[in-house]
Formats: structure tokens, sequence, C-alpha cells
């Protein structure tokens, strides 16, 4: 069989990503029979594997289910990649899987079914798995309103969609400093909106900021709180952490932050290394002595913050070659777990047959 680890496909499952691996262990979720028919060549495909960057590579074939009036999903399978054919009257809204549905009127496709879908998607796209150190697959399930309506309400029908593309770094530096910029004038999002769930509006906010900062030269922008507007929240598309001496503190979720799963699994690790982790409001004025500054996300993994500009100073966070011990330490911890180069005492890693 093929072991499939967190970092081989760095885990890419955007919406669900460890939370329905984690449930499915130990109950014989083990179908992905469609894409059986797919796994016969192991060739890698033919792609420039030294030169990847993070954009969107078209594989071979994309897993599809229909939901309708009744909130259940039909089996699904896959397809050749390409468009989607869509009511022009449709409800468009894609997301990130079942922590969100719920808050967005959307029904989701069961446990089982997302973790089989994934499987199915892997294997129907086995040879676009990077070489080892390459890169990785990175996986995208959308759940998107595909029914016709007019008027301000939920769709009448919903298509569950996983594709996948070979990805390199997120971030150009890679596990190298980036440069941030606290924003106090835009904010992504509010006390009571959708902050905290997996929608694509959540994205859209942050586009206006984030290319003010790409053109002053920051590789993205640090967020405040829309209330107080003097706690960190998160950066566009990552979470953030705070080190000083043995003390990882990071944002608490509390409506408006994203539980990102690699946010959970950075805690974990570091939990099982000895460090104290705080979840709990972290105050802009903290990042002034702070030792180290990291982020984490899906993309990134773990990303080393080099320095943080707020209104108008610069703080610089020095490491090794631009890279703090705490964050070189955990991003080694968990990317050697997602590659199956340790044991696997957290139970992450996936077999596919």
């Amino acid at each position: 069989g093929t072991l499939l680890s967190l970092m081989q496909i760095q885990n890419r499952l955007y919406s669900m990503s460890l939370l329905p691996l984690r449930k499915a262990r130990g109950m014989g979720i083990c179908e992905a029979s469609l894409a059986s028919n797919y796994t016969q060549t192991s060739e890698f495909a033919d792609l420039d594997w030294e030169n990847l960057g993070f954009g969107l590579v078209q594989t071979d074939y994309m897993y599809t289910a229909k939901c309708g009036p009744d909130g259940n999903f039909d089996k699904g399978g896959m397809v050749p990649f390409g468009p989607i054919e869509m009511n022009p009257a449709s409800g468009e809204n894609a997301m990130r899987m079942q922590t969100g549905a719920e808050r967005m009127c959307m029904p989701a496709p069961p446990v089982e079914q997302f973790v089989d879908a994934v499987k199915q998607t892997v294997l129907a796209n086995k040879r676009w798995v990077p070489p080892t150190g390459k890169g990785s697959l990175y996986i995208r399930p959308l759940l998107v309103g595909s029914g016709a309506v007019l008027g301000l309400a939920p769709a009448p029908e919903y298509t569950f969609i996983i594709f996948s593309s070979p990805v390199g770094n997120y971030f150009k530096e890679g596990l190298a400093p980036i440069n941030l910029i606290v924003e106090d004038k835009f904010h992504r999002a509010t006390p009571g909106g959708t902050g905290g769930v997996k929608t694509i509006g959540n994205y859209a906010s942050v586009l206006m900021a984030q290319k003010i900062a790409k053109e002053k030269g920051y590789s993205d922008v640090l967020y405040l709180d829309a209330v107080e507007k003097k706690y960190l929240e998160e950066v566009s598309s990552c979470n953030i952490f705070v080190v000083k001496g043995n003390v990882i503190s990071t944002p608490a979720i509390k409506g408006t932050i994203l539980p990102g799963i690699t946010r959970k699994s950075i805690i974990d690790v570091a939990l099982t290394k000895g460090f104290q982790v705080e979840e709990r409001l972290v105050s802009v004025d903290e990042l002034l002595d702070a030792d180290e500054v990291f982020c984490t996300g899906t993309a990134v993994v773990v990303s080393p913050v080099g320095s943080i500009t707020y209104q108008g100073k610069r703080i610089e966070y020095a490491g090794n070659q631009g890279v703090g011990a705490v964050s070189r330490q955990l991003y080694t911890s968990l990317t050697s777990l997602q590659m199956g180069q340790v044991e696997d005492p957290m139970g992450w890693t996936v077999q596919l047959n």
C-alpha cells in the first residue's frame, strides 16, 4: 500500500483536515473503492518537481457528490478534473465542510463519506504526489450551494467537491522568516460574524489589506480584534503564536479566529515537548518583548516571523538564520511525524491501500 502521512499530502484536508481522520480510526473506513482503478500507475506525473511553486496544478480527477432538498448526499465518485457546470442562479458558497456548514445553513457530508472521498481523490491522483522533499499534494474540499435561487435563502441543492494539486511552499521564503505588518484599520472578522468558520468570505475580506501590505514589501498582514483593537487575532490565512521563555501563547478561539488543525497539531506537539501553552487574549504589546513569533496553517505548516511592524515601529526577532529555536523544533517535530520519519504516537497517519 501507499503510506500517506500528514506531510506527504501535507494533510491538505483544508476543512476538517485531521478531525475526520482521527474520528475515522477504528471505524473500518477504508472503501476508496471507486479510486482503485487509478492506482496501477505509480510513476510520477510529468512535472518540474524541482521548481514547484504554490499554485494550482491540474491533476487527473476530482470527487463530486450532490445533496438535494432532503439533506442527504448521494454516494458520489471520481470525475475528470474540469469546470463545474452550475445554474447561473446558483447560490454559491464555497467553504470548508462541517465546522462551518451549520453556521452557513448548509448540509455537510457524513464524516465517513468525507474521509472516503479524500482517500479516493488521493489514490486517483497518486502520480501527482510530489517526490519526498519536493512538495506536497494539497487537497481542497469545497461545499458549494449549486441549486438555483434568486432571493436571500439557503440553496435547494449542494455539491460536495474534492480536488487536489501538487504545491511547493506557500510563502516563497519557505522555512525562512516572513515580515508582517499589524493592520489596525481593516478587520478580518467581528464578534457574531463568521470569522470562526471556513467560509470564503473570510478570505475575501483580507485581500485589500494584504494587497497594500505586499506592495510595501511585507509578506502578510497580522490582524487585531475589531472591538478593543489591541489583541492579536490571526494572519490572513494563518494562526499566530508568541514565544516567551518556555511559554507559547496563542489567541483563544472565541468566534472570530479560525480553529486551525495545524494550530491544534502544534499545540499538541508543543505539550509533548514540555512547553507550556496558553490559549488566551494576547495583547499586541506582547510582541515587543517576545523571544519568537511564528504562524501556523495547513499551507504554511510553521512559518517563523522575522519582523513585525506596528504603527511605524519594526520589531525584529533573531534566530539561527532568522528561524527561532522553538519554531524550528516544532516544525521539525511536526513534519517528521507527517512524513513518517518517526514513530507516530498521535495516531495521525493514515494507510491507503
